[in-house]
C-alpha cells in the first residue's frame, strides 16, 4: 500500500485472510519490500500477478497480519531498515536510503 492512500485492502485465500501490502510493483520494489518487512518480523507472501500483454511481469505482497499498516508503522517509526535505523517515509517509498530527513523537515530534502 502506498502511504498517500488509506485503504485497507484484503484478499481471502482458502478461507483465511490477508492484508494486501502493495500491488502492481516491479521485482526490484517486491524484493526491497519482502526483505524489509522479513526483518522487522512480518511474515509476508511475494505473489506474481497474472501477466498482461506486453507489460512486465508486476508482484503482489501480502501478510496473513491483517492488522498490518504500513502508514501507521512508517509513521509511527516502528519499521527498522536492516542497519537498524528507523524508517522514513522517504526509505518506504525508495527515494533514498539515508535515515534523514524526517519527512517533516523540509531542509534537510534534496531540492
Amino acid at each position: 500500500m502506498a502511504l498517500d492512500k488509506f485503504q485497507h485492502p484484503t484478499k481471502e485465500i482458502d478461507g483465511k485472510t490477508y492484508r494486501i501490502i502493495e500491488t502492481g510493483i516491479s521485482k526490484n520494489r517486491a524484493d526491497f519490500l519482502v526483505q524489509l518487512l522479513t526483518h522487522n518480523k512480518l511474515e509476508t507472501i511475494l505473489e506474481t500477478d497474472p501477466p498482461k500483454e506486453g507489460a512486465e511481469q508486476t508482484y503482489t505482497i501480502i501478510t496473513p497480519d491483517v492488522t498490518f499498516n504500513p502508514i501507521v508503522k512508517v509513521y509511527n517509526r516502528e519499521l527498522r531498515t536492516l542497519s537498524g535505523h528507523r524508517v522514513t517515509p522517504d526509505i518506504w517509498n525508495q527515494l533514498t536510503d539515508k535515515p534523514e530527513p524526517n519527512y517533516w523537515d523540509l531542509s534537510k530534502k534534496p531540492k
